[in-house]
């Protein structure tokens, strides 16, 4: 029986200076990734990173982190894509990406 991942994944080429082949990622769950050489390797290997991402995230106590839907103005979107596809990213990657640099620029107010 092939391995497949039961979370959300996004597949992305790799280019020549890279490697070649393919990158798997994760979405929902942080820093997990592989490559592969071929798609179903890439998917294999992921498969096997999943695994072991979420035995750590268990045995450590850490949840996966719930996942976030959100709903924009469709002009907001577009714009996004647009931004993503000369990024070379994924439209998911390109948000986190961004809400990650505005949220470390808040800084706690104390009273």
């Amino acid at each position: 029986m092939k391995k497949y991942p039961k979370n959300k994944f996004e597949l992305s080429p790799l280019n020549e200076t890279d490697g070649g082949g393919w990158l798997i990622t994760f979405p929902d769950l942080p820093g997990c990734m592989s490559d592969g050489n071929s798609l179903e390797e890439a998917i294999k290997n992921g498969a096997e990173a999943e695994e072991a991402w979420l035995a750590s995230a268990k045995k450590w106590g850490r949840p996966k982190p719930k996942s976030l839907v959100a709903r924009l103005p469709v002009s907001l979107h577009r714009e996004l894509a647009n931004l993503a596809k000369a990024e070379g990213v994924s439209l998911h990657t390109l948000m986190v990406s961004l809400l990650s640099r505005g949220a470390s620029e808040l800084k706690p107010h104390h009273d």
